[in-house]
């Protein structure tokens, strides 16, 4: 298979490049594990009996893998063949995974290398020991994905047997890249950017395979093909070596500059034996008060929710460029950003939003997690950790969200939960901060708010008076949904994260789909009459510092979107931007 014909060429990781890699995609065999007796029959051992195919990466729900299977998967396997090229000899090799959903095991002509737990985070394995140069070998992988079991967060994946309301289909198995690396036995393995925006300079952090004191790692910077500034300290596995800029250039919404940023590892003899390229953004993004603040200038979000949906691909994008029009999309429309909605969106689409300047807030998908339960509830941290710790440095990423709506009052019913919940949200809050305090940190968006940084909410009206109303209660103070059970409100920036929805089919559209209030939107200027006096009102409030509407696009039987699931536009963009594109009178962006 030619790199052409492979599914998603590109590199999944360009912030971590490095030019030995070879990417795995494309068609493997599979088989379905349906009475979950594979591993004890050893299908890891031998080849597939049933001659299917599976074109990786995308899951076997969707039309783009070649199965489109619906119905519950609980286990599945996956194999193929590999042949690490005999160049790559001398070096560590790793095998990488952008993401399985659920949990996984992953084996060599037989061997296991290594177990991952979690759907929607990145992992690898170091397979050296494990490889015949050369040699054509067998690599599987199981596949085991209970949702109802609630576990793990699915994000808005459907435990019922039809996706239905606001769940949607199922995702099973490999859904984003697989890739092979060949790296130096002391190369960097990963690397912690800091941003230091008032003197204008980034603080890196690395971490390596294997530390050899003695060795030497040197940091260069570049602005548009020039060197702008230079460092160079021992390879050490958490030294800091401070980079200061000689041109100094923010990133920001109107002028998104990355700086480019070559890492090299040098031996004792002088010689290179790393080189990784990647990049950064000088940016800060701070609260005071009751205000966002992005580089020092106060900011008004002005989001739309994209929650990664695909008609043929799932949560799997069909192309690079599918990523990119997403964020085109919402910048032709008015956003300045979007919230990223239950689900752990890959690094590319974070890569196209640090260069197209597109603010968003990453969020787990934690829906389908039953925090009742220990094992559930202790399964969560390991992956909200891999989540941020692989996707720190992008400057686009301005906000953490660990958790959607993530308890309702009614669930206290049992006294022994609340304390429970409380101290489990309290501990994300405090985890989610000790791996970045550079950003906000809005727990638990829209409610139950129990520690952080923002006040969200999530207030959808039918019009303007109606969400003055609840936003701003006649008693005072802000929207608490479930004032019982949350903290007081401390003078947080206040945002309206969820609004809108608003049924949207115009005339052309099959009507299958559904939306919020019973009002049903059909033209442009339906759609302004409903939308822009909401926007408005929140635009010219001192008190309000953004808001998010549902949603950028629809998805599947959910008709909220101001696009249609293919992306295909309901009415001209210049009317969105009429909504949509209007800034806050104290907002530069």
């Amino acid at each position: 298979m030619t790199l052409k014909s492979i599914p998603r060429p590109e590199h999944p990781r360009p912030d971590k490049f490095r030019p030995d890699w070879l990417n795995l995609n494309g068609e493997w065999d599979f088989e379905f594990d349906f009475t979950v007796c594979g591993m004890e029959k050893e299908l890891f051992k031998k080849p597939f009996e049933n001659g299917a195919k599976i074109i990786v990466p995308f899951p076997p729900e969707s039309k783009l893998s070649g199965v489109h299977y619906t119905d519950f998967i609980p286990a599945m396997f996956y194999r193929r063949e590999i042949e690490v090229p005999v160049n790559w000899q001398n070096k560590r090799i790793i095998l990488h995974f952008g993401a399985v959903d659920c949990e996984c095991k992953v084996f060599i002509d037989g061997e296991e290398i290594g177990a991952h737990k979690g759907g929607q985070t990145s992992f690898e394995f170091d397979i050296t020991n494990f490889v015949k140069f050369g040699e054509v070998q067998q690599l599987t992988l199981y596949v085991h994905d209970d949702v109802r079991a609630r576990l793990y967060g699915g994000g808005k994946q459907s435990w019922n047997y039809k996706p239905e309301g606001c769940l949607y289909e199922r995702v099973t198995g490999i859904w984003q890249t697989v890739w092979l690396e060949a790296v130096d036995f002391a190369a960097i393995k990963d690397f912690r950017i800091g941003i230091d925006f008032m003197n204008g300079g980034f603080s890196i952090t690395p971490k390596f395979y294997q530390v050899k004191p003695s060795y030497k790692l040197q940091i260069t910077a570049y602005a548009n093909e020039k060197e702008v500034g230079k460092v160079v300290g021992n390879a050490v596995d958490g030294q800091m070596l401070y980079l200061p800029l000689q041109v100094r250039r923010e990133w920001n919404p109107d002028d998104p500059f990355l700086y480019s940023l070559n890492l090299q590892v040098f031996d004792d003899n002088g010689k290179e034996i790393d080189s990784l390229q990647s990049y950064a953004g000088l940016r800060e993004i701070s609260i005071s008060e009751d205000k966002l603040y992005l580089n020092g200038e106060e900011i008004f979000l002005r989001f739309s929710l994209d929650q990664g949906y695909y008609p043929d691909g799932v949560w799997t994008a069909p192309s690079d460029e599918a990523l990119k029009h997403d964020i085109e999309l919402g910048l032709e429309a008015g956003f300045n950003g979007a919230r990223l909605h239950q689900k752990v969106f890959e690094p590319r689409y974070h890569y196209w939003a640090d260069k197209l300047g597109y603010l968003t807030w990453a969020e787990f998908g934690s829906w389908g997690l039953n925090w009742h339960d220990e094992t559930a509830r202790n399964n969560f941290f390991p992956q909200w950790r891999e989540a941020m710790e692989r996707d720190i440095n992008h400057p686009s990423i301005i906000t953490w969200v660990p958790l959607n709506e993530s308890a309702h009052s009614y669930e206290f019913a049992n006294t022994n939960d609340y304390p429970q919940y409380k101290a489990w949200v309290e501990e994300i809050y405090n985890l989610t901060k000790s791996i970045d305090f550079s950003r906000p940190v809005n727990t638990t968006s829209g409610y139950l708010h129990i520690k952080t940084d923002l006040w969200t909410v999530h207030s959808y009206a039918p019009d303007a008076d109606a969400l003055a109303k609840e936003m701003f209660p006649e008693a005072g103070g802000v929207y608490s949904r479930y004032a019982e059970h949350e903290v007081k409100y401390s003078g947080q920036p206040y945002l309206n994260d969820e609004f809108g929805g608003f049924l949207f089919e115009t005339p052309s559209m099959e009507k299958i789909g559904h939306g919020y209030f019973g009002i049903r939107i059909t033209d442009a200027e339906e759609f302004y009459k409903h939308a822009a006096p909401q926007v408005d009102w929140m635009i010219n409030n001192d008190k309000i510092s953004g808001y998010c509407y549902t949603q950028l696009y629809d998805v599947e039987m959910e008709r909220n979107g101001v696009y249609q699931y293919d992306r295909t536009p309901k009415i001209a963009s210049e009317t969105l931007k009429k909504v949509f594109g209007k800034k806050n009178k104290s907002s530069k962006w």
